[in-house]
């Protein structure tokens, strides 16, 4: 049979086949483009998972239910909110059955550098605080929402949802005669609601007395709001 111009010889043909079969085409290709990558994405979709998994916090009914056990959870568990590379542990700081608790929004440079929930001048101005209602800062039990100082990073709901399981556990062992949510992250994540929403109104929280008021970081940069904070601090020492 002869050959025509557009038609391969069998040398070219053979030849042609061998580049086929050298890289690996060895099987007869369909009309659709196959999705070769396919099963490595679905392992890597696997593994990122798992990975998810190990990081996630426990769930409500899985974290610890003495206070010592849940401290020490504190200092050693990994995959909190806020737990990234070059993230800081901000700690609690004060003793089981304190008269108050100051849940307050997450760490920032001068709380880790204390190595407190509030640190630098925002602190000194919740001693002032609570002096003001007859409180020392040794009768204070002081905790963050979330116990990283990670610069840069945000908190999402997700994030916030933790958050919130981990402080309830937190408040219900730690069992304080009053609670004061200092900022906007923990207002939303233990009441639902924005400060503005939630101030001015007594909640409970695990039973205990709970009131919600501007940070002592953002009294000092907005000083004519101490008027509204000291409304909240009435609202909370008032039996009635």
């Amino acid at each position: 049979m002869s050959a025509s111009a557009d038609e391969l010889t069998r040398e070219e043909a053979a030849r042609l086949l061998q580049w086929w079969l050298d890289a690996g085409v060895d099987t007869a290709v369909a009309e659709e483009p196959r999705r070769w990558l396919k099963a490595a994405a679905s392992r890597a979709s696997v593994a990122g998972l798992t990975v998810a998994e190990k990081m996630a916090p426990p769930s409500p009914a899985e974290l610890p239910a003495d206070y010592d056990a849940f401290r020490s959870w504190l200092e050693q568990a990994t995959g909190l909110p806020l737990d990234r590379a070059g993230a800081r542990r901000v700690l609690p700081h004060g003793l089981p059955g304190a008269k108050i608790m100051l849940m307050s929004s997450p760490p920032e440079r001068d709380d880790a550098t204390d190595g407190k929930p509030i640190g630098g001048d925002a602190w000194l101005l919740a001693a002032q605080m609570l002096a003001a209602i007859k409180l020392s800062p040794h009768e204070a039990y002081s905790a963050s929402l979330a116990c990283f100082h990670s610069p840069g990073a945000r908190m999402g709901h997700p994030e916030l949802e933790r958050c919130g399981e981990i402080a309830r556990r937190h408040i219900a062992l730690v069992r304080p005669e009053r609670l004061l949510l200092f900022g906007e992250a923990p207002t939303r994540a233990l009441l639902g609601e924005t400060l503005q929403q939630a101030r001015g109104r007594v909640h409970r929280i695990e039973g205990v007395r709970t009131v919600a008021t501007y940070h002592p970081r953002w009294l000092l940069q907005r000083p004519g709001d101490k008027a509204l904070a000291w409304r909240d601090l009435l609202l909370l020492m008032d039996e009635l």
